[in-house]
């Protein structure tokens, strides 16, 4: 049997299946391995490259499997996709990502820290019970109104309303325990959410990289502390219009036949951090169109044309080049230098 240069893995809860080749691309390697038997596997195994699909569950067995000496490399499943031959099942899709890891082209996604998964399992919980309290407080509105009480927009006005449900004795009093419960898991979540954000509000200030990226305009310390934890590599991408690229904020390309025929944004890669961009960027205009803050000439330019919402697509591109040029290089924002370049362009 030939030395084995390169390995797909094919992994589940359970079942490990491997497929192997040599310097001569022949299959020297056909393999079905318990979770137990795994690492013992490829404690014996001399140092290969092993690849794998990105999921839950491959950030553990990269770092695993890189303690043993191997290289992992991890590719987004629908980059393997086209590799994996008809009749599909788990040998098969440990062929496919044996050799989609060996095409020159192929995008590796970078293997995180335990410490990194950690801060992202923060930031979720925090988008959890973000979700979790604007479904409660539709609820309380929505009751509210089925008994003729109506509240204005806004969240701080919830507590307002169950005050004033809770002192109206013409209320069933079966609706007000049913308010009364709401209300405790309202102030419970708003006790969590408050935590949350003072653990990450000092996460960002810890991290110098978080600080210089909250100093582009339309960035806070939840993107920047975002970006910071799902951009371990920002030299993965090969310039500021790729990064964009990956965040979905390139308009899709249908061009054939010599014609430029480009449509709406792609909406692929990371969804929470290209909404994070555009909700920045809607902040900004908002503010920009009632006469506040100093926009620069580009985005004044953009607003006389294009609608509001484009105009946020395309503040939200360009702040997303401007963040990847902070993390590959290492400087900070600079406004001034910014806004000259944009002017002699």
């Amino acid at each position: 049997m030939g030395e084995i240069i390169r390995i797909g893995m094919d992994t589940s809860k359970h079942i490990f299946v491997l497929h192997g080749v040599d310097a001569a691309e022949q299959v020297v390697l056909r393999k079905k391995l318990s979770r137990k038997q795994v690492l013992e596997f490829f404690a014996k195994l001399p140092p290969t490259v092993i690849g794998m699909e990105a999921c839950g569950a491959s950030q553990y067995w990269a770092r695993e499997l890189g303690k043993l000496g191997h290289a992992v490399r991890l590719m987004a499943p629908q980059l393997v996709k086209p590799y994996v031959m008809r009749n599909k099942n788990d040998g098969r899709d440990a062929e496919g990502l044996c050799e989609a890891m060996d095409r020159p082209n192929m995008r590796f996604v970078p293997v995180k820290t335990a410490e990194q998964q950690a801060a992202l399992m923060l930031a979720g919980l925090r988008d959890g019970l973000i979700a979790r309290r604007t479904q409660l407080s539709n609820a309380i509105r929505g009751y509210a109104a089925e008994l003729g009480l109506i509240a204005p927009k806004g969240l701080d006005k919830i507590e307002p309303l169950l005050a004033r449900i809770a002192q109206d004795e013409s209320l069933p009093s079966m609706a007000r325990e049913v308010f009364a419960v709401q209300g405790r898991q309202y102030a419970a979540l708003q006790a969590e959410l408050k935590q949350l954000e003072v653990r990450l509000m000092a996460w960002h200030r810890a991290d110098a990289l978080s600080r210089r990226l909250a100093q582009i305009p339309s960035v806070g310390p939840i993107t920047a502390t975002r970006l910071v934890m799902k951009t371990p590599d920002p030299h993965a991408f090969r310039s500021g219009r790729h990064f964009a690229a990956w965040l979905g904020l390139t308009p899709k390309d249908h061009s054939t036949g010599g014609k430029t025929r480009l449509g709406k944004i792609t909406r692929a890669g990371d969804e929470d951090l290209r909404r994070l961009f555009v909700v920045g960027a809607t902040a900004v205009i908002q503010q920009v169109r009632r006469g506040r803050g100093h926009p620069s000439r580009w985005l004044l330019a953009l607003l006389k044309r294009k609608p509001p919402k484009l105009a946020a697509v395309a503040l939200a591109n360009k702040v997303a080049r401007i963040a990847w040029k902070l993390m590959a290089t290492g400087e900070s924002y600079d406004a001034a230098r910014l806004n000259a370049m944009a002017a002699a362009a």
